[in-house]
């Protein structure tokens, strides 16, 4: 059986609390990409329905991760609902992101080693690598980090491969939809912080 056809029969058999999930999860990014602050309402949504899909389908690390997601949503509501006109894109040195990368893939390979050897975890050490470094460029997107695009483009070409090893099929097409989304991101932020610089 060909890859489209197990997609296709996979999406086929998707539950009703995924569909609602992935949508949720692509209106939060879509709207997060326009610097709109009901993004946080669908984060919230999206992420506490995959707080159970992924405990169900033995990804824990990654349903901890979603439960980070839900408290972010939160946090990132109240972070930009200050910040009145959704203004104020920033960016990071260099040193922030090397010091970033260099702690997140420390964790990473910590957290992947705990799973791999104390849980019954599917691919500990790829679902470790997208939770730390979600962790971050989660963190990243409440304080308008320019540079959380780009590490959402490395996570989700990830993620792709790990939703649909674990046979969630729409969630696999979801992250293949965020990568362009994160791609379009980017290139809107982009754009926004140059016009902001030059005011």
């Amino acid at each position: 059986m060909s890859f489209f056809t197990l997609l296709w029969e996979g999406i086929k058999a998707t539950s009703i609390i995924e569909w609602i999930a992935v949508v949720s999860s692509l209106t939060y990014v879509v709207l997060a990409a326009k610097r709109m602050i009901l993004c946080w309402l669908f984060a919230f949504i999206g992420s506490a329905l995959f707080v159970y899909l992924c405990y169900v389908g033995n990804l824990y690390i990654e349903s901890i991760l979603q439960l980070f997601y839900v408290a972010m949503a939160v946090v990132g509501w109240f972070s930009w609902k200050r910040d009145s006109d959704n203004g104020g894109i920033n960016i990071w040195s260099q040193k922030n992101h090397i010091f970033n990368i260099t702690l997140s893939g420390i964790l990473a390979l910590l957290l992947g080693f705990v799973f791999d050897n104390y849980t019954n975890q599917a691919n500990p050490y790829v679902d470790a690598f997208t939770t730390c470094f979600s962790l971050s460029a989660t963190y990243m997107v409440t304080r308008k980090i320019l540079g959380n695009w780009v590490y959402w483009i490395v996570i989700d070409l990830v993620s792709i491969y790990l939703y649909a090893e674990r046979d969630y099929y729409l969630t696999a097409v979801q992250y293949g939809i965020f990568t362009v989304l994160a791609v379009y991101g980017l290139r809107a932020w982009q754009r926004e912080y140059k016009r902001q610089e030059l005011c």
